[in-house]
C-alpha cells in the first residue's frame, strides 16, 4: 500500500483541559504506582517502539510495550518449562499492521515486568500466548510464516482491541491491570504512557496536570470498555468524520480508516499538502487535539508513514506511537477514562 512520508505537523491544542468527560475523575487517595522507564529512552523522542525487560522468574528478555494489542505474546521457547505450565487452551493473536498471526497456547504464569532503571512490577498469574507457529494475512505488510518461532516478545497493553481480530485480548490478560498491590497501599487500575516511559497504576502524584479526560462507553457483549471516539478532517472539510482513535505505541506509522467524503479518490495516501486534523471526543463534543500537513519537513509527533483506507462504514485512526513526544496518554481501566496531557 502507497505511504505518505515526510509529513510535518502543528499542534492545535487549547491551553486549558477539555470538557468531553463532565465529571473527571479523582485520584487522591491511590498511591500505589511505579515509573517503569523504556530500555531504549535516550531523551529523545521516540521514533520505534518502546522497549521493557519481562521475565518468568529467569532471564530478561526485551520486548515491546505495545499499546495496540491486549496480552504478553512470546516465543514458546522463551517461556522456561512452559509445556508443563497450566493451559486455557490454544491462543490466536492477529496484529492487524503488520498482518502477522501469532498461533499457540494459553499458558498460566506470574509475569516481572522492569524499566531501565530496576524499577519492576509483578502480576498475578495470567494467561501468556506461547507462540509455537506464525501464519500470515494474505494482505500482510510485513509477515513471515515459522512452524518454529524465536525472538518473538510483545507486552501488550491496549484495550477496546477485541473486534480487530483479537477475540482473546481480554482486560484478563493485561499484565499492566494484573498487578499484586503492596499491602497497605490503594491501587488505581490504569497507566500513564508517555515519551520515557510508562506509570503503572493511577495515584495523585502522576496524574498532576492538565489531562483532557474522555469517558469511554461500556462494549455490550465483552467485560471491556469501547475504543477512545475521535474524530478526522481533511483540509478543514466539515463535518468531521467521527469514529475511534487508538493510540498505538508498537507502529511508527498511521492508519487511517475514512469514508469517501472526507478522503476522495485518496486511497492508499494522500496528495503533498493536505492537512489532517484529529479531534477527540464523541462529535458533539470533540475538540482538537493536533493536525498535520502532508508537506516535506520533520516534527517529533508525525507518523513515519500513513496509510489510507476508503470506507463507507468506518472511521478509524490508529494515530502511532508518535504522539507521545507531545501527549501523555492515561487509561483508567477503573473508571472508563481516558486522558490526554500536553507537555
Amino acid at each position: 500500500m502507497p505511504l505518505l512520508l515526510g509529513t510535518c505537523l502543528s499542534l492545535m491544542v487549547t491551553a486549558s483541559p477539555g470538557t468531553a468527560s463532565d465529571s473527571p475523575p479523582d485520584y487522591h487517595g491511590f498511591n500505589e504506582g511505579r515509573f517503569l522507564p523504556y530500555l531504549n529512552a535516550d531523551g529523545s523522542d521516540l521514533t520505534r517502539p518502546p522497549r521493557l525487560g519481562l521475565s518468568f522468574g529467569g532471564r530478561v528478555i526485551p520486548a515491546v510495550m505495545d499499546s495496540g494489542s491486549t496480552g504478553i505474546v512470546v516465543a514458546a521457547d522463551l517461556i522456561p518449562d512452559w509445556q508443563s505450565l497450566p493451559s486455557t487452551g490454544e491462543g490466536r493473536i492477529t496484529y492487524t499492521s503488520s498482518g502477522r498471526i501469532m498461533r499457540g497456547q494459553w499458558v498460566t504464569t506470574p509475569v516481572t515486568i522492569e524499566g531501565a532503571d530496576g524499577a519492576s512490577i509483578s502480576t498475578s498469574p495470567l494467561p501468556v500466548l506461547a507462540v509455537t507457529e506464525v501464519d500470515c494475512l494474505d494482505t500482510a505488510r510485513d509477515c513471515t510464516p515459522s512452524d518454529d518461532p524465536h525472538g518473538i516478545a510483545m507486552i501488550g497493553i491496549g484495550f477496546a482491541r477485541e473486534h480487530d481480530a483479537q477475540a482473546q485480548g481480554t482486560p484478563d490478560k493485561n499484565p499492566f491491570l494484573n498487578l499484586k498491590p503492596h499491602e497497605g497501599r490503594s491501587l488505581r487500575k490504569g497507566y500513564i504512557l508517555t515519551q520515557q516511559g510508562a506509570h503503572v497504576g493511577l495515584t495523585a502524584a502522576n496524574t498532576e496536570g492538565s489531562f483532557r479526560f474522555v469517558k469511554l462507553a461500556r462494549q455490550e457483549k465483552v467485560d471491556d470498555w469501547a475504543g477512545i471516539p475521535g474524530c478526522i478532517s481533511i483540509n478543514g472539510q466539515t463535518p468531521p468524520a467521527c469514529g475511534t482513535m487508538l493510540v498505538d505505541s508498537g507502529v511508527a506509522a498511521m492508519f487511517v480508516t475514512l469514508p469517501p467524503a472526507q478522503a476522495g479518490d485518496n486511497e492508499g495516501s494522500l496528495p503533498p499538502g493536505t492537512t489532517v486534523s484529529l479531534q477527540v471526543g464523541p462529535a458533539e463534543q470533540a475538540q482538537d487535539l493536533y493536525s498535520f500537513s502532508a508537506d516535506d519537513g520533520a516534527s517529533s509527533l508525525a507518523p513515519s508513514a500513513i496509510h489510507l483506507r476508503v470506507s463507507p462504514s468506518r472511521v478509524f485512526v490508529n494515530t502511532s506511537l508518535h504522539i507521545l513526544n507531545g501527549f501523555d496518554v492515561l487509561y483508567d481501566a477503573d473508571g472508563g477514562y481516558a486522558g490526554f496531557r500536553q507537555r
